[in-house]
C-alpha cells in the first residue's frame, strides 16, 4: 500500500465531482466545490495567525459544517488536529491542552466560557468561536432567532476570540506544505487511562488512510456508488469510528453525508426518509431509540441499505427488530482509538451474528492470547485481542508507562493489547466474549474506571472508589461508583460526590448510582479487585431479572 496523505482521495473526489452535494447539514447542501472553497480560505486564515505544519489545533466542536471545514483545513496545512467532545468540562479540557500542547482552540460559543478560564493555565493564543448556525441559510437562523432555538454563548472579545467566519473571508491559497504520510501526525485523539488521565493517541496519516481505504476499496466494494450514495453521519465525528466512516463513504468517494448535530430521533428517520440514505453507523443504543420511538413506523425507511453498529455488544433482540422493520440486517464494525479500525463484517458471509465483529481488515493483524503468558490460543477458545499494523503508530502521547502497559512485542511486532477477551472462527471470524473489567461502556462510549475513581478519589472526604458497570439494555452499562468514606466524614452523601463529579467530568462519565461501603476488596498485594464487585453487580443484575 502506497503511504497516503488524509486529504489526497477528499481533493481527488472535489475534481470529479465538484458540484455533487458533500455535506447535508440542517437542510442546506455544500457542494464538493463549495466545501473545498470553504477549507481552502479557513487554511489560509489559520495560516495567517501562525498555525503552522505540525501545530495542534483542538477541535471542541460538535457534529456541524464548521467541524469538517476546521478538521479538513488542518490537514491541508499540516497541523495536528486533536479531537475533543464538547460536553468536556474545562477541567478536562483544561489537561488535554497543557497536554497536546495546543495553541489554538475551535469552539462552539456555548463553550467559551469553559476556554476562557483554561487560559491562564494553558497559554492557549487563540481562541476561534462559532455559533452552530452561522454557515446556515439566512431564512434558518431568522426563523431559529424568532423560535429561541438556537443557543448562543456570550463571547467576549479578548482572550485571542475570533470569530470563525473571519478566517473564511481569507482568500483560498492556503500555503503548500510538504506531509511525509508516515513521520508527520494528522490528529490526536484522547481515551481513558488506567492512571485516573486520559491518554493521548497520535495517529500519522498513513495509520488513518490505511483502513480508511480498507473500507472503501475491500470492505465495502462493490456496493459503494461512487458520486451516487448517502451516508448518513449520527456518531460524533471526534470518535475514530465516525470520522472514519465519514471518510470512507462518504468525502473520499464524491457521495452525500447527512451531518446530525445531536442524535435525535424523528431528525434521524426524517431525514434517512428525505435523502434516501444507505449507510449509517450507530450504537446499540441509537438502534433501539429508534425501534421504541412511537412514530418510527410513519417513517419510509426502505432506501436504508448498510446499517453498521460499533462501541458495545448488539443486542439479538435488537438486530432482528431492526431486519425486520428496515428489511436488512445490521452489520457489525470493531475498532478502538489506539488501533483505530479493526474489523468489519463482511457483507457476503450472510446473517450476521450479533456476538461476532467481523473479519479484520487486510491493513490489521490480529491475534488471540493467553493474557499472562502472551502465547497464541487455538480457535475457539477464549484469549485477548491483540492488534497491530504496519501502518500506525504504537505509544501514547508523553506517557511510556502506560504504552508499556498497554503495547507488547511478539515476534518483532508491537501489538496493542484491547483489553477485549474474544474467539477466534475457523473461518477467520472473531466473536466478542467481555472485556475487561475497567473498561465500562456507556451508550457506546468507553468510560475508564480509574479515570472516574480518580475524580472520585480527589474529593477531600473519599478515601477509596471502585467504579463498575451496572447491565442496562437500553445503554449498555449505567456507572456505580461503590465509595469508602474517612470515619470523620459528615455531611456528605451521594448527591454531593455526583455533583463534584458532574464538574469534572463529561456527562457521559459520570456514576449513575453511588454506594457507600466500609472497606473495598483488595489483593493481598493492595489491588483492588474491580472485577470481584462487578461480578457480584452481575448476580444482583441476573436475580432481579429472575425476580
Amino acid at each position: 500500500m502506497k503511504p497516503e496523505y488524509t486529504f489526497t482521495r477528499f481533493e481527488q473526489a472535489c475534481v470529479k465531482y465538484p458540484n455533487n452535494t458533500a455535506v447535508i447539514f440542517l437542510g442546506d447542501k455544500f457542494s464538493y466545490r463549495n466545501l473545498k472553497d470553504k477549507v481552502y480560505r479557513f487554511a489560509t486564515g489559520l495560516s495567517q495567525l501562525g498555525v503552522k505544519k505540525g501545530d495542534r489545533v483542538l477541535l471542541y466542536l460538535s457534529n456541524s459544517i464548521q467541524m469538517v471545514i476546521a478538521y479538513l483545513a488542518s490537514q491541508k496545512i499540516g497541523a495536528v488536529v486533536v479531537l475533543v467532545s464538547p460536553i468536556y468540562t474545562s477541567h478536562e479540557l483544561e489537561y488535554m491542552i497543557k497536554d497536546s500542547q495546543a495553541k489554538v482552540v475551535i469552539c462552539h460559543d456555548t463553550n467559551y466560557g469553559y476556554v476562557v478560564e483554561t487560559v491562564p493555565s494553558t497559554g492557549l493564543k487563540n481562541i476561534i468561536c462559532t455559533n452552530l448556525l452561522d454557515l446556515v441559510s439566512l431564512p434558518k437562523r431568522v426563523i431559529a432567532a424568532l423560535f429561541d432555538k438556537n443557543p448562543h454563548g456570550n463571547v467576549k472579545r479578548g482572550h485571542g476570540a475570533i470569530p470563525f467566519c473571519k478566517l473564511l473571508k481569507a482568500e483560498p491559497n492556503p500555503p503548500d506544505v510538504e506531509i511525509d504520510p508516515i513521520k508527520d501526525l494528522s490528529y490526536i485523539l484522547y481515551t481513558g487511562g488506567t492512571t485516573g488521565f486520559p491518554k493521548g493517541v497520535a495517529g500519522n496519516h498513513w495509520g488513518h488512510t490505511s483502513y480508511v481505504n480498507d473500507i472503501t476499496d475491500d470492505v465495502f466494494s462493490g456496493r459503494l456508488k461512487f458520486g451516487d450514495d448517502v451516508y448518513i453521519a449520527i456518531n460524533p465525528l471526534f470518535h475514530i469510528m465516525a470520522l472514519g466512516l465519514f471518510m470512507a463513504v462518504g468525502l473520499n468517494c464524491g457521495n452525500a453525508t447527512v451531518l446530525m448535530p445531536i442524535p435525535q430521533v424523528d431528525a434521524i428517520l426524517s431525514a434517512i426518509e428525505r435523502y434516501h440514505v444507505r449507510w449509517m453507523l450507530g450504537v446499540p443504543a441509537l438502534y433501539r431509540m429508534i425501534l421504541e420511538n412511537d412514530r418510527q413506523d410513519t417513517y419510509e425507511l426502505s432506501s436504508l441499505r448498510y446499517s453498521y453498529c460499533g462501541g458495545d455488544v448488539l443486542p439479538r433482540e435488537v438486530l432482528q427488530r431492526w431486519k425486520d422493520r428496515v428489511g436488512s440486517p445490521i452489520y457489525q464494525v470493531y475498532g478502538s482509538t489506539e488501533a483505530g479500525h479493526v474489523s468489519y463484517s463482511r457483507i457476503d458471509d450472510g446473517e450476521p451474528n450479533p456476538m461476532s465483529i467481523g473479519k479484520p481488515l487486510p491493513s490489521r493483524t490480529v491475534r488471540v492470547v493467553d493474557p499472562d503468558t502472551l502465547e497464541t490460543v487455538p480457535d475457539g477458545e477464549v484469549g485477548e485481542l491483540l492488534v497491530t499494523s504496519r501502518y500506525s503508530m504504537k505509544e501514547y502521547l508523553n506517557k511510556p508507562e502506560e504504552t508499556i502497559r498497554s503495547f507488547v512485542d511478539i515476534d518483532g511486532e508491537k501489538y496493542y493489547r484491547t483489553s477485549d477477551f474474544v474467539t477466534r472462527q475457523s473461518d477467520g471470524q472473531i466473536v466478542y466474549v467481555e472485556r475487561s473489567a475497567d473498561i465500562l461502556k456507556h451508550k457506546g462510549y468507553r468510560v475508564s474506571a480509574s479515570e472516574v475513581e480518580a475524580v472520585l478519589q480527589d474529593h477531600h472526604v473519599v478515601v477509596g472508589a471502585c467504579v463498575v458497570g451496572v447491565p442496562d439494555p437500553k445503554v449498555g452499562e449505567r456507572i456505580k461508583a461503590i465509595v469508602v468514606l474517612k470515619d470523620d466524614a459528615k455531611g456528605v452523601g451521594a448527591a454531593d460526590l455526583i455533583a463534584f463529579c458532574r464538574e469534572r467530568l463529561a456527562p457521559y462519565k459520570i456514576p449513575s448510582y453511588i454506594e457507600f461501603r466500609d472497606m473495598l476488596p483488595k489483593s493481598k498485594v493492595g489491588k483492588l479487585l474491580r472485577r470481584e464487585i462487578r461480578d457480584e453487580e452481575q448476580r444482583k443484575a441476573q436475580k432481579s431479572k429472575k425476580a
